[in-house]
């Protein structure tokens, strides 16, 4: 029941529905996998961020099952009471290895480590340049800081130029960026960017969320596919997509790890992950290792889709990555062909403004190591079927 005092709300809720864009939450009734069961229906699954299908990895689950019984169901506190075991511990000790870092930093989520950093790394008086595609928790991680913030144009290096030479007195100057952003699955360019920042004597951060698990060698993500190992001081990560579990990190130095121990308010304020989250992540990073072929099947499978669906005539916008934006322009035009994609017993979900700007609404799809050519050929088949009745290809 909507009380006078809340009625505001429901005439937001109201115009999204007039615009075509009210969505409800789709309820997985499965394992998430090439094939789930989303609201009783069974579908291929196209809308899921397990690129190298390490949800259901036998190794994930053996880990996660041993942890729970040794260690029980949860943490019981914060990392700096009584919440750090040994098996947080072994898991960052992996993750800087992995990673060619001095030291990690475990947190609750990849949003929640961006905000932990960028809320207490810079102060008042230093500045922040973020590219204007970043991800949400980065633009939030900013607001949230007393630093000065300069947003340069997406991909500019002649805009963050200008930003960094504007901002040369700064006591501290950080960049930030994705290394491949999230809704048009394009790579940041990282040499140039590191390039300009080591000239001015700014901070790099990447935001590595699409990247771990993706690109890089074992999926070590974009500071190792540019080969720029030590000379991005910050890395994050996250530990929910490629990885197949939950959480987020910091891969940089031991004077960064320890600041933030002490000073990031998700990290100290939030009960540590259960050891079985901490144990399944750190037989992941194995799997990463002991499994290349996992990224190398992710690649081949990009590609087909990527190339069935230009053949088609459609519009996959800038991407370079898994991450395959299908443009369909008006919001309302994405959720009707995500709908009617749906019917056809393929789970691709529509995305449209705040996510995106106006005008560049799309069905954000994203294959994975896990799908099959034939799986692939079928979507392929339901895509082209939906855009000519819908006129978005042609007959």
């Amino acid at each position: 029941m909507i009380t006078e005092r809340m009625r505001f709300l429901a005439e937001d809720l109201d115009d999204l529905r007039s615009k075509g864009l009210f969505r409800p939450l789709r309820v997985l009734g499965s394992a998430q996998d090439t094939e789930v069961v989303v609201d009783g229906v069974a579908v291929l699954n196209l809308s899921s961020n397990n690129y190298l299908g390490l949800t259901t990895h036998p190794r994930l689950k053996t880990a996660m099952v041993n942890a729970t019984e040794l260690w029980g169901a949860g943490s019981g506190a914060v990392r700096t009471i009584a919440g750090t075991m040994s098996v947080h511990e072994e898991l960052e000790r992996k993750l800087a290895d992995f990673k060619h870092a001095e030291a990690s930093l475990v947190f609750q989520s990849g949003f929640t480590a961006n905000l932990g950093v960028l809320q207490v790394l810079v102060k008042e008086g230093d500045v922040i340049i973020s590219d204007e595609l970043n991800h949400a928790s980065i633009i939030d991680g900013i607001r949230l800081s007393k630093a000065e913030r300069s947003i340069f144009k997406h991909k500019d290096m002649d805009d963050l130029e200008r930003h960094l030479e504007r901002h040369q007195d700064k006591r501290v100057k950080l960049v930030v960026t994705d290394g491949v952003f999230s809704m048009d699955g394009d790579i940041a360019p990282l040499p140039a960017i590191v390039e300009r920042a080591e000239r001015h004597g700014a901070l790099v951060m990447v935001d590595d969320a699409h990247a771990s698990g993706v690109l890089g060698r074992n999926g070590r993500g974009t500071v190792n596919h540019f080969e720029l190992d030590g000379r991005v001081d910050l890395q994050i990560g996250t530990l929910s997509k490629a990885i197949g579990v939950l959480g987020g990190y910091v891969a940089s130095t031991q004077t960064v790890r320890d600041f933030l121990i002490h000073r990031a308010r998700p990290f100290l304020f939030s009960t540590s992950h259960p050891p079985g989250v901490a144990a399944a992540c750190s037989a992941a990073i194995d799997v990463l290792l002991a499994e290349p072929d996992l990224i190398e099947r992710l690649w081949q499978n990009t590609a087909r889709f990527k190339a069935g669906l230009k053949r088609l005539g459609f519009d996959t916008g800038p991407s370079e990555t898994p991450i395959t934006p299908v443009i369909m322009g008006k919001g309302a035009t994405a959720m009707a062909f995500s709908d009617r994609l749906f019917n056809r017993g393929v789970f691709a979900q529509g995305i449209g403004y705040p996510t995106v700007p106006e005008g560049r609404a799309r069905i954000r799809t994203i294959v994975t190591s896990a799908h099959s050519e034939a799986q692939l050929d079928r979507a392929l088949e339901a895509f082209e079927s939906v855009g000519k009745e819908l006129g978005v290809i042609g007959k």
